[in-house]
């Protein structure tokens, strides 16, 4: 590592809000030569990464007339093992997961040419399950973003209406699996980012429990709201997908699954919804702005689950009502944070990959290469960091524990809640020359119900349940810790009234 001269130590104090004098800034060092000669010593030490098991090429960029939607950023077709639950299957990956020697952008500008070194766990786990990747799914500029036009590689655009949002930030997986392009995908939710693009293009999509799928090797914004999960066509298929990435890896610090928990989620669904008892979550129905023909479909969803045998009844959290305000501050503070931190992160375990912290960094110099809609969220954060320092995410996170418990007291009197992922259908994609107001608005505006639910961590799917002008309404299902199973039931069987709208 680089010694600083005398002056340079001043300017770091200094900008610490320590005051050395000339003599003081001689004596520190001497003091931290023994510390920097450790990082000398760890420089020449071998890194300890996952390996690489199985082989590839890099990939390609789509042709023309490929991808209609701009669903894909890289083609490519990874084998996984000869046999397997997913053999046959072919399955996209979130573009903000690393797949070793294939290109990743995470929808940034910024990252473009970058080549990860490691496969994230659930690339290694879909591959030795048989599966074959396909290619990797763009998505939402350093996925912040709950509609699809914030990407560097313009916009993706929905399935049924190519004038629409795909929703975001896992727009191309989401248009992938809808479009038949592939028949599973991965995604990740820190604030409705499987279940909006999901509800968007009309297919399913798990935010599972907080921890039960490893997040190793996937880029996040806040460790405390990082989720990944599966996005398909089928419940049948997301239980499959399910099955093969859960469980702990050994590695994430986010993962703290009770021995008690079983993934074999596919024996749920032929369980029917027989005494399930279902609560209509009030709160879900009363955003301003909500389109009353998506809750008249959501609340025909649960019309149907009763007369399938579910016990169905109105329920009240009127501390949903106030979820996005407790989440924001996390989303907004966590976000600085780890891009100041270069997307590595610190006070916690895990993979970390040097060559991609290298590569962030490059973000403070090409600052307004960055989405417009991620420069107003970080502009926010950083203000109300020098306000507050970070008393306010201390605080979310604090009441945090408070929506959390609030869930599960109703959650102990039903077994799951029923509300819409999205008040609203998918919206009309800006303009190329939108205003700054209009792309944060069609940004954000669609991860209300969604967005508290990754703060508490509760498993929460998104299942088509009817169409509204001929575009697909989600119904989300929301239950207990690691409650997948129950999830599933309710999903299979408001699938089986609801065939062939995706």
């Amino acid at each position: 590592m680089l010694r600083p001269t005398r002056d340079q130590v001043r300017a770091v104090a200094h900008e610490l809000g320590i005051a050395l004098s000339d003599a003081d800034a001689q004596s520190y060092l001497g003091l931290m030569e023994p510390s920097l000669a450790t990082y000398d010593r760890l420089a020449a030490m071998p890194d300890e990464l996952p390996p690489v098991k199985y082989p590839r090429a890099p990939g390609r960029a789509p042709v023309p007339g490929e991808d209609p939607l701009n669903a894909w950023c890289v083609v490519t077709e990874i084998a996984g093992a000869p046999s397997g639950k997913l053999a046959g299957k072919r399955v996209a990956i979130k573009d903000n997961t690393c797949v070793a020697g294939v290109p990743m952008m995470n929808g940034a500008s910024i990252l473009a040419g970058y080549v990860p070194e490691i496969d994230a766990t659930v690339v290694t786990r879909i591959l030795d399950a048989g599966g074959t990747i396909v290619g990797k799914a763009r998505c939402e500029h350093f996925c912040a973003s709950g509609a699809s036009f914030t990407g560097a590689g313009g916009p993706v655009r929905n399935p049924h209406r190519p004038t629409h949002s795909a929703g975001g930030s896992s727009s191309g997986s989401a248009v992938a699996v809808a479009t038949g392009a592939a028949d599973l995908a991965t995604g990740g939710d820190q604030g409705g980012s499987i279940r909006v693009p999901a509800a968007c293009c009309g297919v399913v999509g798990l935010k599972p429990t907080f921890g039960l799928v490893p997040y190793t090797g996937i880029m996040g914004a806040d460790v405390s709201v990082d989720h990944a999960g599966p996005i398909t066509r089928t419940v049948a298929d997301n239980a499959l997908l399910l099955e093969a990435l859960a469980g702990p890896d050994g590695i994430d610090p986010r993962q703290a699954i009770p021995e008690r928990v079983t993934f074999d989620y596919r024996a749920a669904l032929d369980r029917g919804v027989a005494g399930l008892r279902i609560g209509v979550l009030r709160e879900g129905f009363d955003w301003p702005g909500a389109m009353p023909e998506v809750s008249r479909q959501v609340r025909g969803a649960a019309d149907l689950l009763e007369n399938s045998g579910a016990e169905v009844q109105e329920i009240s959290v009127p501390l949903h009502a106030e979820g996005m305000t407790i989440w924001m501050p996390v989303i907004l503070e966590g976000t600085l944070a780890n891009m100041r931190g270069d997307g590595g992160g610190t006070n916690a375990g895990g993979l970390y990959l040097p060559s991609l912290i290298e590569r962030m960094g490059e973000w403070h110099r090409r600052a307004d290469e960055l989405s417009e809609v991620l420069k107003v969220l970080l502009v926010t954060g950083a203000w109300a960091v020098r306000q507050n320092s970070t008393r306010d995410y201390g605080k979310a996170q604090n009441l945090g524990r408070r929506l959390r418990a609030a869930y599960d007291r109703a959650l102990a009197e039903v077994d799951l809640l029923l509300l819409p992922t999205m008040p609203r259908t998918a919206d009309v994609l800006p303009a190329a020359d939108a205003s700054r107001e209009e792309q944060f608005a069609t940004a954000v505006a669609t991860v209300v119900n969604a967005a508290p639910f990754d703060l508490t961590g509760h498993p929460a799917l998104s299942v088509p349940c009817g169409m509204v002008d001929g575009l697909p309404v989600g119904a989300m299902v929301v239950g207990r810790h690691f409650a997948e199973k129950t999830i599933y039931r309710a999903a299979q069987a408001m699938e089986q009234q609801f065939t062939g709208i995706s």
